[in-house]
């Protein structure tokens, strides 16, 4: 399988999608339409989707069939990218290589876009007619959990108050994958759910949640060593920020070196857990390497 041919298919498709999603937006005010356009076209890599995609298709689903769906996992992932950027958050005045949001639209607009992404994420699953309502209220809810106190919410303030301090090792595991694997976990299963059907085995199901788990965990162990060996150029966002803030991190707490063990123990756990499937579940084996291996 040509990897890199994949994610550059699947991310047309979901950029021509949310491109849809956002034209149907409400365009009055168009300050908030145009601040919405500027966060989500900032030049994000779509794996959240993408992997959605991917595990539906593992499971035998069409692509076409999940990616309007899947693209609410953006908007989701970019709110939090929106508000985790804010002068109160992280107060980072780069993303992507642009301007973040506040230092753009202002803190007032930035806050509003965000809650405007996330409302319009679950507008756009409880408004679909591809699935039946009893898949959709378990995905809306599956995903409401990712995003709430027991999700990105409860991980980003236990974040916040760790800041400066030393903490256990389960605390910032904890930290992680509420923060940033519950989100990624989440988009493995709704693409996963939506393209399950009776017939499905359980094991393939329990095999895709590993796989999500993990590595969520390993993206952001991944993010965690960028910060320290990573530069501001490649990165396209302030490099050392964690170090600066005194945040929790894998190479604060355990050093470089067994930070970068734990993220390889990790990539391999979620290739082992693809072993139920075959060449099906490539595109997950490639992300899972691209996840490890980025440098951004």
């Amino acid at each position: 399988m040509d990897g890199a041919r994949y994610l550059n298919d699947r991310k047309q498709m979901v950029d021509a999608e949310l491109d849809r999603l956002l034209g149907h937006c409400a365009t009055t005010p168009p300050e908030l339409h145009e601040a919405l356009r500027y966060c989500v076209f900032a030049g994000g890599k779509r794996i959240r989707p993408i992997l959605a995609l991917a595990a539906a298709e593992a499971l035998g689903g069409r692509p076409d069939d999940v990616v309007r769906e899947a693209c609410a996992l953006e908007l989701i992932h970019t709110y939090t990218l929106v508000h985790d950027d804010l002068p109160s958050m992280d107060d980072d005045d780069f993303r992507r290589g642009r301007p973040t949001m506040h230092t753009v639209y202002g803190e007032a607009i930035a806050i509003l876009a965000g809650d405007a992404l996330q409302a319009e994420a679950f507008a756009v699953l409880a408004g679909s007619t591809r699935h039946r309502p009893e898949k959709l209220l378990q995905v809306i809810h599956m995903l409401a959990e990712a995003c709430g106190p027991r999700g990105i919410v409860g991980g980003q303030v236990v974040d916040i108050l760790s800041e400066g301090k030393t903490v256990s090792r389960e605390t910032l595991e904890y930290i992680h994958h509420h923060k940033t694997g519950c989100l990624i976990t989440a988009s493995v299963m709704l693409g996963a759910l939506l393209a399950s059907t009776a017939t499905t085995p359980a094991r393939y199901l329990d095999a895709l949640k590993t796989y999500g788990d993990a590595i969520g965990l390993a993206f952001q162990i991944t993010d965690d060593i960028l910060d320290v060996t990573g530069t501001s150029e490649t990165m396209g966002k302030t490099a050392g920020v964690d170090q600066k803030r005194g945040k929790a991190t894998y190479p604060s707490i355990i050093g470089l070196e067994e930070a970068r063990i734990a993220q390889k123990r990790l990539y391999h756990k979620a290739l082992t857990a693809l072993d139920v499937f075959q060449e099906e579940a490539d595109p997950l084996r490639h992300i899972a390497r691209v996840i490890v291996e980025r440098s951004s």
